[in-house]
This record gives structure tokens, sequence and C-alpha cells, in this order.
């Protein structure tokens, strides 16, 4: 089979305002980037905010392994699926960050005959603006210190400012450092504060009272400074302005989706922006929208922090695994055979289950077909599924685009009629110490939390302010604990938790577990060392 970019160039895509006139965008609404990528218009919500809301299916994932599950690819595969047996469906995808796109994972746009197009411009610049957020989030920097260097009036604690510098790019080196004036890091743009606010803004008056509202530092008093402050919030809004608007691609079969914001769910919400969710909701019958990383990350966070600003829930999970991934977490090995590992494998398919039971809403399992899984997997598969009570579906979009997906097209249509009872795992008047736990021991499976002293003494501080924000944990993505080599799906532990903020602009409280970091480095051999491009232009490789 040819690579995912080679698939993607040789097929021509429709021209951008085409594909939005199918969905009823008018032309005044679509501000086209070249032929195959455009901006929509922020009007558009307001001429369609009396429509009736269409169905919104969540994509998430079992605990990720090295392979990758597939879960973009199965999010594209059943936008198509769904649109192939007659449903108008939206796509709604985060945009790739260039710290992974050169560094560990690659292109984020799908693969085989389960893509979104350009993919080579949506994994490298695309519109602007993960610039336009790094931007707004440094300039902030920059007015900060400049504050300090025309003799600091706000009075600011040197060693109490608490807002960072960003880069879109994997660099250890600059996780701390010093300026002219205070001791500062760097953060990768997914895991911003702008990044987040970004991603959950309502309005540009939404994103200007967010912006406004973000804590930057404390005086020398002890008290909270914001950076309403400052006096840039409009220079900052004004960055931002033209990035805000959602950005519309197509799939290889010309199906429409919003691909904006991008947020990581180890470190962040994990989510696509609330703009584009909710605008894609007022234009189609179905959205099919992913959350970062597994159920015990993205999904969590999904439900509990977006769906209060978005003021809906999911009809309808969809839960991504492979037959290989669940082969790793069963530890296959020269002693361990394959249908063993799976039987022990499946374990962590039924925690993530469990987890998504708590929050009432129907779901089904997704398996991403790979030509090597044995008819004994499959039918064991298959047959554990249904002694626990599962929906399955075997996927095959990769390899046959829609018609590969039609069967979970069709079960997430009849599951999407079902009754649900939505419910949050906690209540927002809980305090900030209760919510962890809850999250820790009923989503994760710790027997408990443990803080050190700084995270104990910085939670109980914000507790007394913020109790009634949501949670936000930043966690290693590879396992249920905070270590990431803990892989598969039993064994005890308790929650180690190093520190915590408020990301005041955002909405949430962050807490950090231990080893957790928001600079990535790069691996030994990043994949940047696999994409080539020849002197007419012509990129090939890893892309």
């Amino acid at each position: 089979m040819k690579s995912d970019l080679d698939i993607a160039k040789n097929v021509e895509s429709k021209p951008i305002h085409l594909v939005a006139q199918r969905l009823g965008i008018k032309d005044a609404e679509l501000e086209p980037y070249g032929h195959d990528m455009g901006k929509v218009s922020l009007s558009i919500y307001e001429r369609l905010k009396d429509n009736v809301d269409g169905k919104l299916v969540l994509v998430s994932a079992i605990t990720p392994t090295p392979f990758g599950e597939g879960k973009t690819t199965i999010s594209i595969g059943l936008t198509d699926g769904l649109n192939r047996i007659g449903k108008s469906t939206i796509g709604c995808l985060r945009e790739p960050s260039l710290g992974p796109v050169l560094g560990m994972k690659g292109g984020a746009t799908g693969g085989g005959l389960a893509q979104i197009i350009p993919r080579e411009k949506i994994n490298l610049h695309f519109t602007g603006d993960l610039h336009a957020i790094s931007t707004a989030h440094n300039f902030l920097s920059a007015a900060i210190d400049n504050h300090l260097y025309y003799g600091n009036p706000l009075n600011l604690d040197e060693n109490r400012i608490v807002w960072p510098r960003t880069m879109d790019m994997n660099d250890r080196a600059i996780r701390k450092v010093g300026t002219l004036y205070r001791d500062d890091n760097f953060i990768i743009t997914a895991a911003s504060e702008i990044m987040a606010i970004f991603s959950l803004a309502s309005s540009l008056e939404n994103l200007r009272q967010r912006i406004d509202n973000i804590l930057i530092a404390y005086d020398k008093e002890g008290n909270e400074v914001h950076a309403k402050r400052l006096n840039i919030t409009d220079a900052m809004v004004i960055l931002l302005k033209e990035a805000i608007k959602p950005n519309l691609v197509q799939t290889l079969e010309h199906n429409p989706v919003f691909v904006h914001g991008g947020p990581f769910a180890n470190i962040a919400h994990g989510c696509n922006s609330l703009m584009a969710t909710r605008t894609a909701l007022k234009l189609g019958e179905f959205v099919v929208t992913e959350a970062g990383f597994g159920a015990d990350l993205g999904l969590e966070k999904f439900l509990d922090i977006k769906t209060e600003y978005l003021k809906k829930s999911p009809d309808v999970v969809v839960l991504v695994a492979t037959i290989r991934a669940l082969k790793f977490h069963g530890f296959e090995s020269e002693e361990v055979s394959s249908l063993e590992a799976l039987k022990l494998g499946v374990q962590n398919i039924a925690r993530h289950t469990n987890n998504i039971k708590k929050f009432g809403i129907p779901y089904v399992i997704a398996i991403n077909h790979f030509k090597d899984d044995t008819e004994e997997e499959i039918e064991y598969l298959i047959n554990w599924a249904k002694e626990n009570n599962h929906l399955i579906s075997f996927v095959d979009s990769f390899i046959e685009g829609s018609k590969g997906a039609i069967d979970l097209a069709t079960k997430v249509v009849g599951l999407s009629n079902q009754e649900k009872s939505f419910k949050r795992l906690y209540d927002l008047k809980d305090d900030l110490f209760a919510k962890v736990n809850k999250i820790a021991t009923s989503i994760y499976g710790a027997s408990g939390v443990s803080y050190s002293k700084q995270a104990k003494e910085k939670l109980e501080i914000l507790n007394e302010k913020y109790h009634d924000l949501p949670i936000c944990i930043a966690k290693t993505p590879l396992s249920f604990s905070n270590d990431a080599k803990k892989r598969g799906s039993i064994y005890a532990f308790e929650l180690s938790i190093s520190d915590a903020r408020v990301s005041r602009g955002a909405g949430f409280v962050v807490v950090l577990t231990k080893g957790i970091v928001t600079m990535p480095g790069l691996p030994e051999i990043p994949n940047a060392e696999k994409m080539f491009i020849d002197d007419d232009g012509n990129i090939s490789g890893k892309l």
C-alpha cells in the first residue's frame, strides 16, 4: 500500500467553497486559504443559533501504546461512513502540533483511505493558528518583563511570576531559562493557557474576558495580579482574531471537517475548539469529534470540562482499540502467546468501558482492524464482547475508506437514538481535593492520592478561592498511574501529585502528577529525520 502522504497527494481535492456550500455555509461566511482550506466567520453561529443541534459522537481510545491506535483515522473514517449511509456529518478535530509532528508521532491527519487533506499543510503551518497563539502568549510574557524594566509599578514579586513563555516545538533545553529580570521557563504551545482559552472561548468578547482573567503573578503583598492590569488584552485579541475562526478542510471523500484548536489531553483538556464544535452541531445531523489520548484523560476532561461550556453532552462514545495494542497491554512476549496476551489485554478495554458507564453515555468499541489480526484473535474478541454486553465493530476504513466504516456508522446511529442519563463525575461544589480524589480513584483506579509539600500547600491556597472550578489533571497518557512504565491494567498504585496551578482564564485548576513535563523533548531519532523534500518542493516520507 502507498504511504499516507502519497495517497493524499493522489486525491484531487474539491474547491473548499463547494465543501462549504454543501453545508449551507454562505460565500460571505467563508474566507478561503488557497484552493482547499478556509476559515468560517464567527457570524455564522448567530445566523444558525436557533437550529436544532445534531447528534454528538465522541471518539476516545484505550490506553495508548507505541504503535498508535488510530483514533483520528477512526474519527475520519466514521465521518465518511456516516455520510455514506446518508447522514449529513461533520468531523471536528484538533490541529496538529509541530512538536509531535517533527518529534515522535509524525502527522496527525489520519491514515490510509481515512485522511483529511491537504495533509502536509495541516500538519505544518496550516492557517497559522498555532503561530498566533504562541505570539499572543509570548507578547504577554514580554509585557511582564517590560513592566519590570520600567520600574515595576504593580509591585510584582519577581519570584512569583507564574506566566511562562511558549513555543510549538519539543525543546527540553529551555524547560528552565533565565531572563534579565527573572527565572523563567518554556512550555509547548499545546500546553499554553492561551491554547486552552482559545479552545474554550465562545466569542471574541468571551476571549477578551478570559485573557483579562489570566493570573500572571503575585505582588509582594501576596495578592493576585491578572493580565488585565497590563492593558494589552485588546492587542492579544487582535493577534488572535483571525485564528479564532474555525478552519474547514475535507476528507479524501470530500466530506467536511473542522480542524481547530489543539490542546494536549495529557497536559490540558485535549479537545478541539468550542466554536468549531458548536458551529458544526448547527450545520449537520451528526458531529464526530475526538478527545486526546485514552478515555481516562481526554474523555474525562471533555465530559467534566468542555460540556460545561458547550451546553451539550455526547450522544454516543466510540472507544477505539487495536488487537495489537491489547496484546501489548497483555505483555505479549516469547513466554506469553498472542492469544494469552489478548485475554489479559482486554482488561484495558474493560477499565475504560467501566469509566464511560459512569457518565451514562451509550458506547461502542471500534476495533481498528489490521490485516495481520488472526481469525482466532478476532473470534475471541467478538465472543468476549458478547459475553460482557459490549457492542463492538471491526473497522476497515484505513484500507476501504467509508465502506469499511459502514458497520460502525450504523451502530452509532442506533445508539444515538437510545436514552442517555449523562452525569459528570463530580459536583463543581466539591472542593479541589475531593475532585482530584474522585478522578484518581474512580477513573484511574488509584487507592488514593499523595501530594508533595509544594502541591499540597498550593492546592490549599487555590481551594480557598477556586474550589468551584473543574480539575484538569496533567498525567502521562501511557498508564492509568503517573508511572509511564506501568502498562496494562492491573496494578496497585497511589497517584502522586507534584504541583498545582490555576488556569484562571481557561476556567480550571491544573494538578500536575509526578513526572509530567510541559515541554517535551525530541527522541534520539526524531520523526523529522524521516521527512524529505526535493528541489521542486515535493515532500515525501513520514509527514
